[in-house]
């Protein structure tokens, strides 16, 4: 028997889209083996999002001639579709697909075998309509199920090459998606995250959107969790938060990227809020869900942010009733009209003020976790053990640990909250022994 080994660079959509990609490959009799190991045929699914990205995929290629000489490498996902030329003069490649070309590796390569030059199979990205069904889990047991629900993006972000590098927006419709949700429910997944690139733009085309999506998902039978990974804030709407706060499959947890604190800064990234709209927004969830947990994406180091904007995002962060950051420093990607901006900042600073917020983003989080000591609340706990404890999320996204003997993995319980330890909350099931 053939065997497959895949990896995957960036976000959780691309690590549903490399499930799909390696079920193509089990379905056609090969055996999947991990990644570093001698395999007949390698994926490598891609991330373009920051010049780091590039660099980790052409190691990953490296990489993997180096474990097996032989194999067949595959280079798909962003980095194939913006730089196809790149990835293909890497040596050892044997296919670059693109992002139309993704869904149909399996069947485009044939019986594996080394090519004499690569082939580069990638389409024109205003070609790309369809919407490849995905889902993936993360290792270690069937607890959480990541859910591809919407594709592409229909926004100018002016530092953002994901429109070129997945196409226009598109969505899988309702029913396909309670269907895919029934099926992981079967398989024993007690929470689905909803994922995509724009997922707040969900069925606008086809004349339904996000909040029909989440009503009926939350009926699916058996569904014990449902959570939005990502959403911005001008989709954010009242009436979806009003249902995820009345809604008791609905997890109280947002992630809202905000990038700035600076309104001129906003308008250079082409974002579609101000500062206050954003503050507004954020202040309306927590006005009706008082425990959400909310994360915020920030960039530091735009092209011209000065130091006077720089301090008016850590004002505005710091003042915001969030609960974690992700501090993104940027990177220019080519082709981009951020890239050719004449007052880009030095990397050194941007690295001290990457450095600065992720202080006060580390403040926030335990603030955060700090206020949740004492109470006892649902905790989907995972499978994998470690030093005799297990680890899972309350809907509110908390990270918490309990001893191992108190409850199986994959299992809901009533935890009370003990104390803090590191990055996590630690507690006790219902009963149980403190962490």
């Amino acid at each position: 028997m053939p065997t497959i080994a895949l990896a995957t660079l960036g976000c959780k959509l691309n690590f549903a889209e490399t499930s799909a990609l390696g079920q193509q490959f089990v379905d056609r009799g090969y055996t999947p083996v991990d990644f570093g190991l001698p395999a007949d045929v390698t994926v490598i699914n891609t991330c373009s999002v920051t010049a780091r990205a590039d660099r980790e995929c052409r190691q990953l290629i490296r990489r993997t001639l180096r474990a097996s000489p032989e194999s067949v490498v595959v280079v798909t996902g962003c980095y194939a579709q913006l730089k196809p030329e790149e990835a293909a003069s890497i040596d050892g490649v044997d296919f670059v697909m693109g992002t139309r070309e993704k869904a149909s590796i399996a069947s485009a390569i044939g019986i594996p075998r080394k090519q004499p030059s690569p082939r580069v199979c990638v389409s024109d990205i205003g070609a790309a309509d369809d919407f490849g069904p995905a889902w993936s889990s993360e290792a270690g047991g069937r607890t959480r199920a990541f859910l591809k629900v919407q594709d592409g993006c229909d926004y100018s972000c002016s530092f953002c090459t994901i429109p070129r590098a997945r196409g226009t927006s598109r969505s899988q419709g309702i029913g396909e998606t309670v269907r895919q949700a029934e099926e992981l429910v079967e398989r024993g997944y007690r929470e689905i995250v909803l994922t995509g690139v724009n997922v707040g733009d969900y069925g606008r085309k086809s004349g339904t959107d996000l909040a029909a999506l989440l009503r009926a998902l939350a009926g699916v039978g058996g569904l014990e969790r449902l959570r939005i990974s990502s959403i911005e804030p001008n989709l954010l709407t009242d009436e979806i938060i009003g249902f995820v706060a009345s809604n008791g499959v609905m997890c109280r947890h947002f992630h809202v990227p905000l990038q700035s604190g600076s309104d001129e800064m906003l308008r250079g990234m082409r974002r579609r809020y101000s500062a206050g709209g954003y503050a507004e927004r954020i202040r309306r969830v927590i006005d009706c869900i008082p425990d959400c947990g909310i994360g915020v994406d920030v960039i530091v180091g735009f092209p011209g942010e000065s130091d006077r904007h720089f301090l008016d995002t850590c004002a505005f962060v710091a003042d915001l009733p969030v609960s974690y950051l992700h501090v993104f420093t940027y990177s220019e990607r080519p082709d981009t009209p951020a890239s050719l901006s004449a007052s880009p900042v030095d990397p050194g600073v941007r690295a001290v003020r990457s450095r600065i917020l992720r202080g006060i983003g580390l403040r926030k989080k335990q603030e955060f976790y700090r206020r949740m000591v004492g109470k006892t609340v649902p905790v989907l706990l995972e499978a994998d053990e470690q030093d005799g404890c297990r680890c899972g999320f309350t809907g509110n996204y908390v990270r918490v640990t309990v001893p191992a003997g108190d409850a199986p993995g994959n299992s809901l319980v009533e935890v009370v909250i003990t104390g803090l330890r590191d990055d996590r909350c630690t507690g006790r099931v219902s009963g149980g022994t403190p962490a």
